[in-house]
C-alpha cells in the first residue's frame, strides 16, 4: 500500500477525474488524499493532474515545488497533457511517468510500476465513457458529473481539442445513474461539466440535446440543486427556448456561463468562435427576459494577435453594457500547434495593461451587482468552508454568501444580506420563517 497525494489543477472536469483516480487508487488498498495547500509529508507518489490551457509555466512550476519539497517521492503527471510540454517536464525530472486524460482509468498500473522504479507513458487518444467509477470526493456535498468529452469547436487559440480530440457523449442513462449515485452518497449540488456543455450530443444526429438531459436530471426525485458549466454561444442558439424552459425548474441554479471571449466580429473571426457579438448579445437578452436575475459569468481574451485598441475597447464597451456578474479574464498566450500562434503577438505590456483596464471596469460592476442584493433574505446551501471559521452558502443565483455560525457541509440556512463586496455578499444568520 502507497501513501499518495493528489494535486489538482485547471476545471471542474480535472477535478473530477483526480477523485476518480483517487477512488481507483483507494480500491486497491493505497492510501489517497487530495492536496488542500498546505505543506504535505513526503507521500510515496505525488500525482499532478496538470491543465495547460492556457500556458505551461503554471504545471510545470507546480511539477518543480514537488520534486524540490519531496525529493524521494515518485511523480506521476495526468491530466491534460501537450506533446509540448512533455520534453519539459521530463528536462525536471527523466523517471517522471505520464497518464493523460484519455488514460486516467490505468491509474493503478502507472502507480504500481513507478513504485517498481518504471517509466510509464499513455498518452495517446481513446474515447470512453467516464461514469460509474469509484471515486473520493473533495468536497463531500459536490457532485462533479462529465458528460461528454472533447470539443466540436476549434478555436484558434485554443489547445483543448488537440489535448481532448473530437467531441464524444456520454449516455443520458450513464449520466443519470452517475447523479444518483452522487446524490445517495450525501451531494446536494451536482455540477454538470465538460469543455462545452450546450454541446451535448451534437456530434450524434446533429442536434444539442443538453435542455432535455437537464430536464432528465432534475426529474430525480431527490433533493438537490444543478449548476450548468459553460456553454459556448453559438451551441446555445438552435435550442435557446427549450434551454431557458429547462432553467425555469427550480433545481436549476439560476447561473449561466457563456463565453464571450471578444466584443469585436472582427477579433471572434480571428478566433474561430462561430458566433458575433449580436448572437451573443441575443442570448443573453433572451435568457435575462426568461430568467429575470439570472446570475452571468464570461471568459474574455486579452491581447489576442492583432487586437487594435479600437477593438479591445469594443470588448470595454460590451462588458460595460452586458454587466456580467463575474469575468474570468486571460491574457492570450501562443500554445504549440494552434493557429494563433503563428500570428503576430501583441506584447506583453499591453496585453497586462489591457487586462488591468478590464480588471478594474469588471470589478466595479460585479460590486454594484451584489450591492443589489442588500436587504435581501432567503435560503442559502452550505457547500464550502470559509475562513476564520465562517461558511460559504450559496444562494438560488449561485451568488457565495458568506456567513458565521454553527453549519455544516450540505445544510440549507437561512441568511439576510447585509454586506457586500465584489467577489461575495455578507450574510447574517436570522431564523427560519415559520
Amino acid at each position: 500500500m502507497a501513501n499518495i497525494i493528489l494535486t489538482t489543477q485547471g476545471c471542474s472536469a480535472n477535478m473530477r477525474e483526480s477523485e476518480l483516480m483517487a477512488g481507483l487508487l483507494q480500491r486497491e488498498g493505497h492510501e489517497v488524499r487530495h492536496r488542500n495547500g498546505a505543506k504535505e509529508q513526503e507521500p510515496d507518489v505525488h500525482i499532478v493532474n496538470i491543465c495547460t490551457v492556457k500556458k505551461d509555466s503554471t504545471p510545470l512550476r507546480e511539477i518543480q515545488r514537488i520534486r524540490r519539497e519531496h525529493p524521494r517521492a515518485k511523480v506521476v503527471v495526468a491530466g491534460c497533457i501537450t506533446d509540448s510540454i512533455v520534453p519539459k517536464i521530463k528536462a525536471i525530472d527523466g523517471g517522471i511517468s505520464f497518464v493523460n486524460t484519455h488514460h486516467f482509468g490505468k491509474i493503478n498500473a502507472v502507480v504500481e510500476q513507478s513504485l517498481s522504479g518504471n517509466q510509464l507513458e499513455l498518452l495517446g487518444k481513446t474515447y470512453e465513457v467516464k461514469a460509474g467509477l469509484p471515486s473520493v470526493r473533495k468536497n463531500p456535498v459536490i457532485g462533479i458529473v462529465p458528460i461528454l468529452n472533447g470539443c466540436n469547436y476549434f478555436c484558434t487559440f485554443c489547445s483543448t481539442k488537440l489535448v481532448k480530440g473530437k467531441l464524444f457523449s456520454y449516455p443520458m442513462d450513464a449520466i443519470r445513474n452517475d447523479v444518483k449515485r452522487h446524490v445517495q452518497a450525501g451531494c446536494r449540488e451536482i455540477w454538470i461539466t465538460s469543455n462545452d456543455t450546450g454541446a451535448y450530443m451534437v456530434e450524434q444526429g446533429g442536434k444539442q440535446r443538453i435542455a432535455e438531459l437537464l430536464e432528465m436530471v432534475c426529474s430525480i426525485p431527490m433533493d438537490f440543486k444543478v449548476r450548468v458549466g459553460m456553454m459556448n454561444p453559438g451551441n446555445t442558439l438552435p435550442i435557446l427556448d427549450d434551454l431557458i424552459a429547462a432553467y425555469k425548474n427550480p433545481k436549476m441554479f439560476k447561473f449561466l456561463h457563456i463565453p464571450l471571449q471578444a466584443g469585436n466580429n472582427g477579433i471572434l473571426k480571428q478566433m474561430n468562435r462561430q458566433y458575433t457579438v449580436e448572437q451573443f448579445l441575443h442570448v443573453v437578452d433572451a435568457f435575462r427576459k426568461g430568467i429575470p436575475g439570472i446570475a452571468l459569468s464570461t471568459d474574455i481574451i486579452v491581447g489576442f494577435p492583432g487586437e487594435t485598441e479600437e477593438q479591445f475597447q469594443d470588448t470595454l464597451d460590451i462588458i460595460r453594457k452586458v454587466k456580467f456578474d463575474i469575468i474570468n479574464i486571460s491574457r492570450h498566450s501562443a500554445r504549440d500547434g494552434t493557429l494563433s500562434a503563428k500570428m503576430k503577438q501583441i506584447p506583453p505590456w499591453k496585453a497586462k495593461e489591457r487586462s488591468r483596464a478590464l480588471t478594474t471596469l469588471q470589478e466595479g460592476i460585479s460590486l454594484e451587482s451584489n450591492k443589489k442584493w442588500l436587504g435581501w433574505q432567503g435560503t442559502v446551501l452550505i457547500d464550502e468552508q470559509g475562513k476564520n471559521g465562517t461558511w460559504i452558502g450559496r444562494n438560488d443565483c449561485y451568488k457565495p454568501v458568506i456567513v458565521e455560525g454553527s453549519y455544516a457541509l450540505g445544510q440549507d440556512a437561512e441568511a439576510k444580506i447585509v454586506g457586500a463586496t465584489p467577489y461575495d455578499l455578507r450574510g447574517e444568520a436570522v431564523p427560519f420563517p415559520r
